[in-house]
């Protein structure tokens, strides 16, 4: 025993001193790990805000500068802002600003950071200079950030340190008792049996047992790093191109953006002898299409035009969009039994139906799903061939392309592979119809992130792939493991770009108001409510007509006093379902114009053609009330966009429950749109609502579009693919350290 103590009190005695000696080595490390933390965060902020308070300042708009000011100072650790003259007076500021702190005095021509010790406590100032576009100076942006967390971090890094070292200390004394009290004989054999020889196994490699334990605390941490703790940050930025292309700069560093989609944004279509562009109506188009003139990048999609082919260069490039380009648009070709085949037979006649609760049998043959894989292999060469890195971040949309993940993975097994399904996902019993289930989860699950308009369908998913698929599932992350690689599946609710460009070419509201009664021949004094969609069962058309029936009937004080605009664009004609839903709808709204119309006035306007979008948006500005009635559908940004044209803060959004907007417009009327009852009460209801009601709705739709922009869908997505870069990059350092072990040693001849 006294031998035992004779290493016992050193060692201990050792370990406290190394305690109290690397304290402050270790304190001045965290604090400075927290301020080049505070700096970034800084450079963020500013290049989030630059070009919004620089058009501010030449606009003299003092208040709005603080009302930006405050808004960013809801941060807890943003302490104040303020702009100074180039004169070193203070302009403006937000009420956070400490009354002893003075702009700072000398002018440099590039960003700066300092700390200042004020009596209430000390502040990290980062002062960035404000240039016009024309590179006059219009002063410099100071950003203080409060840096007492970062002594309170440092006082806790330096207990848990002093605490690490005595448990430390103690382990070590008893192993050294133990130890010393082993033959030498013994020991060897402990040593190699325990430590050289491998003991148990983890996630298929083959550890020592004292390492097994770090190495499972190690996988926790950078299980821990898949929560999206950004995601409340992410909100106080005011997500736009320019902050968006921040974010990729400063969390994806040189990352190259693939899009591959189906439907390409610009289409090039004969028109006699000449060519004509045209915006294909498609929700994916209209959301994705901003982000990508805000990220630059590839975009791959089907050239469908009749004059696409004569509008590329060799490589099938075209630069986009026309007026003003920033992104590349790929077009692969395919041909008519491809099509045919991937893209009416096995894409809508069996997923599209399959995934909408509609009641439509999905028809799934063998020779639909060859072109199915055929393509989503062609698809899957063009993004091979297009990507300059080994580690590109690729956005596959929809369920067009539900094999291409795996596709991409397994030739460029670094790539970060976000998809987002546009559509609903079935529960498994409706999953379980679909005969090449297991392949589709497979493709699906070679993407890093998954997402899904709704939580709901990612819960739907997740119990699709422990029903069908050799996986485990993670349901505390909402993540799935299959072979070899973990997929992400997370909620990312779509949205719109704000306010949408196309709005700027677009008439005040009075004025799109008289233009759109006088070309359909509407009388001043009706009332006028709109839809738009496609000719696509999920919408719900001919539903709408029964319910505008069914109004007039219960409400006859509105016949001669409500038109439903109803304007459909003609899709898939080649499809039976689908041409059979526009004569049904067509055939509905004869028969509403046969029973209650008049020689002056036609209860029901059905426009069938496609409509640019500026178009769409003046109708939005036009109406009273818009109808979104889809008997199932993702999102639905019809919703949205109505929202967003009305910004005289006027109108009133009638939206289905089954439509994923409805999650978020909560102030819309909701409804079910299979009762046509309770719809005809609603519209009434819609029609009948004091002007004061209908501006509070509207309001509060505004604003939840407002804050959540395409932008911030995109930003969601990339922030958690650079989240998941860093965890791989950690995740090669740890396994490179982790499989250097010693080599084993022969055992002892007898």
């Amino acid at each position: 025993m006294r031998m035992a103590l004779r290493f016992v009190l050193p060692l201990l005695l050792l370990l406290g001193l190394l305690s109290w000696a690397a304290a402050p080595f270790v304190g001045d490390l965290i604090e400075r790990w927290f301020r080049a933390d505070v700096e970034m965060r800084s450079r963020l902020v500013f290049h989030s805000i630059q070009e919004t308070v620089v058009g501010l300042v030449e606009a003299k708009a003092d208040r709005k500068i603080v009302q930006l000011f405050e808004r960013i100072t809801l941060d807890e650790r943003v302490l104040a802002l303020a702009l100074c003259l180039p004169d070193g007076r203070l302009a403006d500021a937000s009420k956070s600003w400490p009354r002893d702190y003075r702009c700072p005095g000398e002018d440099r021509p590039g960003p700066s950071f300092g700390v200042e010790h004020l009596p209430s406590g000390s502040v990290l100032s980062a002062v960035f200079p404000l240039v016009s576009a024309e590179g006059e100076t219009l002063g410099r942006l100071v950003v203080l950030h409060d840096l007492r967390f970062i002594e309170r971090r440092s006082s806790s890094a330096e207990a848990y340190l002093a605490g690490f070292l005595a448990l430390l200390a103690l382990g070590a004394a008893v192993v050294t008792v133990l130890v010393a009290r082993l033959t030498l004989r013994g020991w060897v054999r402990a040593v190699r049996r325990g430590v050289i020889e491998p003991a148990g196994t983890l996630d298929g490699t083959d550890h020592p047992p004292e390492v097994a334990p770090l190495i499972r605390e190690m996988r926790q941490m950078l299980r821990d790093l898949e929560t999206p703790r950004a995601i409340s940050e992410a909100t106080r930025i005011a997500w736009g191109p320019d902050s968006l292309r921040g974010l990729l700069r400063d969390e994806l560093p040189g990352a190259e953006v693939l899009v591959v989609s189906n439907r390409e944004p610009y289409i090039h279509n004969r028109d006699g002898d000449g060519i004509v562009l045209q915006r294909p109506a498609s929700g994916l188009v209209t959301a994705l299409e901003p982000v990508m003139r805000a990220c630059g990048g590839t975009w791959i999609a089907h050239g469908s035009g009749s004059a696409d082919p004569d509008t590329v260069d060799r490589d099938d490039h075209v630069a986009v969009p026309p007026d003003a380009p920033c992104y590349t648009l790929r077009r692969v070709w395919l041909s008519e039994e491809e099509q045919n085949g991937y893209y009416y037979g096995f894409a809508n006649e069996g997923m599209w139906p399959l995934c909408h609760i509609v009641f439509v049998r999905p028809v799934f043959r063998a020779e639909d799903w060859d072109q199915y894989v055929a393509v989503n292999r062609k698809f899957a060469d063009a993004v091979i061939a297009e990507a300059r890195t080994p580690d590109p971040v690729v956005l596959v949309q929809d369920y067009h392309f539900a094999l291409l993940p795996r596709m991409v993975r397994d030739r460029l097994p670094e790539a970060t592979i976000i998809t987002f399904w546009h559509i609903p996902w079935p529960n498994p019993e409706v999953f379980g119809i679909c005969p090449w289930r297991k392949q589709i989860l497979d493709g699906l699950l070679g993407s890093s992130i998954l997402g899904f308009h709704t939580q709901f369908h990612c819960l739907n998913f997740l119990d699709s792939a422990d029903r069908f698929l050799e996986s485990r599932i993670d349901r505390e992350h909402s993540a799935v493991r299959s072979g070899g690689h973990t997929t992400l599946v997370r909620p990312y609710p779509i949205s719109i770009e704000w306010p949408p460009a196309a709005l700027a070419g677009v008439a005040a509201v009075e004025e799109c108001r008289a233009q759109t009664f006088a070309r359909h021949g509407l009388a001043p004094s009706v009332r006028l409510a709109v839809g738009v969609e496609r000719f696509d069962y999920t919408k719900g058309i001919a539903d709408r007509f029964r319910a505008v029936e069914t109004l007039l009937d219960s409400h006859p004080d509105w016949i001669g006093r409500l038109t439903l605009l109803q304007v459909a664009a003609p899709t898939r004609g080649r499809l039976a379902a689908y041409r059979d839903t526009q004569a049904e709808a067509e055939a509905a709204a004869e028969r509403v114009n046969a029973r209650f119309g008049t020689a002056e006035w036609q209860p029901i306007l059905l426009v069938a053609r496609h409509h640019e979008p500026e178009e769409v948006l003046a109708l939005f500005r036009a109406a009273d009330l818009c109808l979104v009635s889809s008997l199932h559908d993702g999102m639905n940004l019809v919703a949205k966009e109505f929202v967003a044209a009305r910004d005289d803060g006027d109108g009133v959004l009638i939206l289905s429950t089954f439509a994923g907007a409805s999650r978020e417009l909560r102030e819309a009327l909701i409804v079910n749109p299979y009762d046509v009852v309770a719809m005809a009460e609603a519209i009434h209801r819609g029609l009948s609502m004091p002007v004061e009601q209908r501006r509070d709705r509207m309001r509060l739709m505004r604003e939840m579009v407002a804050e959540n922009t395409i932008y911030f869908w995109a930003a969601r997505m990339l922030l958690d693919a650079a989240r998941l870069r860093k965890r791989r990059a950690i995740e090669r350092n740890f396994a490179a350290v982790s499989q250097r072990r010693a080599p084993r040693s022969e055992p002892p001849r007898r």
